[in-house]
């Protein structure tokens, strides 16, 4: 993911040793239109993640790929409910 920030519903999965486990659901990359470090009003963008790559919109990764899970603050959370409301 590569210092990549994401938004994404999470799941942990039971898995065999070695193999994913940990399953994303409706991920977005997080940026802003400038890309700075910060995100100020009006300047956060939300797109799907791999959009490029795939259509799916559930992903397994290893929980290890993981580096840190938090809780998005009210305005990063409405525009993502907004966008999933869309699809």
């Amino acid at each position: 993911m590569n210092n990549q920030l994401i938004l994404s519903q999470i799941e942990e999965v039971t898995s065999e040793l070695g193999e994913p486990d940990c399953k994303l659901t409706e991920p977005f990359v997080v940026s802003t239109s400038d890309n700075k470090i910060t995100i100020q009003e009006g300047m956060m963008v939300l797109a799907p993640w791999l959009l490029n790559v795939t259509n799916q919109n559930t992903f397994m990764i290893s929980s290890d790929k993981i580096l840190t899970i938090v809780d998005p603050n009210t305005k990063l959370t409405k525009k993502y409910e907004d966008l999933l409301d869309k699809e």
